[in-house]
């Protein structure tokens, strides 16, 4: 048994199992004890990864049923988990501190390191199926450290996506009843008949849960509002996307052969998904809730590109995956200081944060432009690769031109939505909360994470040729695909850095010695009463129009505010419509059963003589 903990594929799994009860043995006094022992786990599970993702290829079956596989896609995903995993921690330190159920708190994060790293090493189905269940728990546990305040989403994100472990339960079993075996590494199975299609189906659902793709997308909003930033970031902003995202890699790419009816559903899936889910983006009010509705767009943009069925729209899937959870975790840290330093998200009560702030202020700006796909950040470079697949792969057909718009727009309006955010959090005037607390930089244990994922969002737009494409995504899709397509960064960003450089020295030349002071222009609106952190205040001449209120006439054009009436009434959200259904049938038995004793035995009369005409039926 010992040999097969310290095997080295099992070591990453192992160092971090181990640290969580550790966590969660050590007495309540110790809590930067506690701190600093998840910190130490998470680098030696870092560590430990890092001779498997360059040892190359390899398959190692342990203990007689346990099969563990580490080829370029595996190895590329357990090497980003261990990093994030790090990164995570380490700002937890920081955000956590203080807080109360730090030992359930670290030991939860670690046991989530180590399943993720497990699952994503698994070779048999169902040591997979295993591994993501418990995922689903330690989802559940995490979301409820918050507190009373955060049952409602930890419930939420458990029974969607316990659900959708049941569905990849069938999968699983559909997929041994049609070959015989759970091997993830045998044949693709061709989608020729009714199971096939069940258990494709079935898999892309679980990845869909995971990776927050719509219409199973609900539970991520939701936890992000209400979950530790720190989780959020972990999870739906980082371990759950590339874990969801790999599942669908390994379904279309490894299990199944994508025929065009498939390749049409998640090619519809994936545009609705950029679209719908950046709208509501749009008119939210609290920070961390739009960031989690972009955190559900974004991965529109991967389901694009795998499902594009082009080495070039694959190779810009996996990209846009690494590279979302790079700035959205970003975004969700920054987040998260702000929080800690003012005490809230709303939008309303923010502002002066630019100045006060300075460091996470110019990791929000990078990461924000990078989400957005400004060049030369990685952003960009992954979205152009999609964009290239979904070109390409749409060759002899008409819909391309929707899913390529639909792409281009998601971009053009979530640049819009953090242009409402940076205003309305960092570049207007602080608001009386903010102005009160007199705010200051977050701690170093806080910033350093931000700032490494900012630093990263530079480093593979510019160096894209040169870091992620030779040592990650190459190899995760084959040694010998090769493809086109990909933007020239080196030289655009000399281009850009020229631009930029002569339009300072135009501006100190002219128009920065001819300051000019004039009423403030509002577009043309005529306001009656002046809105303050979106409060009316009563008649005055000064006026301020906030980042916070920027796209809400978008609520009353046509069309789209019926879909917003819509969203509201949680017509959209699955979880509430599923519990709307079973209640439905729920109250419709409570009536039946009365409980008188003769209302029961006619029921059961009733049963035994629809069981009599099956038989009779059945035996002909």
């Amino acid at each position: 048994m010992l040999d097969v903990l310290l095997n080295p594929m099992v070591l990453p799994v192992t160092i971090p199992v181990i640290a969580g009860f550790l966590c969660l043995l050590l007495p309540k006094a110790l809590d930067r004890v506690r701190g600093f022992v998840a910190v130490v786990a998470a680098a030696l599970t870092l560590v430990a990864v890092w001779p498997v993702f360059r040892g190359g290829n390899q398959v190692a079956d342990l203990a007689g049923w346990v099969s563990l596989r580490i080829d370029g896609l595996s190895a590329f995903v357990l090497l980003a988990t261990a990093v994030f995993g790090l990164l995570i921690t380490v700002y937890s330190v920081g955000f956590m501190k203080g807080k109360a159920r730090l030992r359930e708190y670290y030991a939860y994060v670690l046991w989530t390191l180590g399943a993720s790293l497990g699952a994503v090493m698994a070779n048999d189905l169902v040591l997979l199926l295993i591994l993501w269940g418990f995922l689903g728990i330690t989802l559940y546990l995490l979301i409820g450290i918050a507190g009373p305040d955060a049952a409602d989403a930890a419930k939420k994100s458990f029974i969607i996506i316990g659900g959708s472990d049941c569905i990849l339960m069938l999968g699983v079993v559909l997929v041994w009843v049609k070959t015989g075996s759970t091997r993830m590494d045998g044949p693709a199975m061709a989608l020729g008949s009714r199971v096939a299609y069940v258990a494709f189906l079935s898999f892309v659902a679980a990845a869909f849960a995971k990776a927050g793709a719509m219409p199973l997308h609900s539970w991520v909003p939701d936890c992000g509002e209400k979950a530790p930033v720190p989780v959020a970031a972990l999870l739906p902003a980082s371990l759950d996307k590339l874990l969801g995202i790999y599942l669908l890699v390994r379904v279309v790419v490894d299990l199944f052969t994508l025929d065009g009816l498939m390749k049409g559903l998640l090619m519809l899936i994936g545009a609705v998904t950029v679209l719908f889910a950046v709208m509501m983006a749009l008119v939210q009010h609290d920070m961390k809730r739009l960031l989690s509705y972009h955190a559900v767009s974004q991965v529109g943009y991967m389901v694009l590109g795998i499902a594009s069925g082009t080495a070039v729209g694959i190779a810009g899937g996996l990209f846009h995956m690494l590279n979302n959870a790079i700035y959205k975790s970003a975004l969700f840290l920054c987040a998260g200081a702000v929080e800690k330093q003012t005490g809230t998200t709303d939008l309303d009560r923010l502002g002066g944060l630019g100045k006060a702030m300075p460091l996470t202020f110019a990791a929000f700006v990078v990461a924000a432009l990078s989400i957005s796909g400004i060049p030369p950040l990685n952003g960009f470079a992954s979205k152009w690769m999609v964009y290239q697949g979904i070109i390409e792969g749409g060759r002899g057909g008409r819909l391309w031109v929707i899913w390529l718009v639909a792409a281009m727009l998601g971009s053009a309006l979530t640049l819009a939505s953090f242009v409402k955010v940076l205003h309305a959090a960092f570049l207007r005037k602080a608001s009386p909360d903010v102005a009160r607390k007199n705010v200051r930089e977050v701690g170093f244990t806080m910033w350093l994470p931000t700032t490494i994922l900012a630093a990263t969002c530079v480093a593979f737009g510019v160096l894209v040729h040169h870091l992620p494409l030779p040592y990650l995504i190459r190899p995760a899709i084959g040694a010998s695909v090769d493809f086109t397509g990909v933007w020239g960064a080196g030289p655009a960003t000399v281009m850009l850095l020229a631009g930029i450089a002569l339009g300072l020295v135009l501006y100190f030349l002219t128009s920065a010695r001819k300051v000019r002071t004039c009423q403030p222009y509002i577009g043309g609106e005529v306001m009656s009463e002046p809105y303050i952190q979106g409060v009316a205040r009563g008649p005055s001449r000064d006026v301020e129009v906030t980042g916070v209120d920027f796209y809400q006439t978008i609520q009353d054009l046509p069309l789209i505010h019926k879909m917003y009436d819509l969203a509201a009434k949680k017509v959209f959200d699955i979880y509430d419509v599923g519990r709307g259904t079973a209640m439905y049938f729920i109250e419709a038995l409570r009536k039946a059963h009365a409980g008188l004793l003769p209302v029961y035995l006619t029921w059961v009369m009733a049963g035994l003589l629809v069981i009599l005409y099956m038989l009779m039926r059945l035996w002909g």
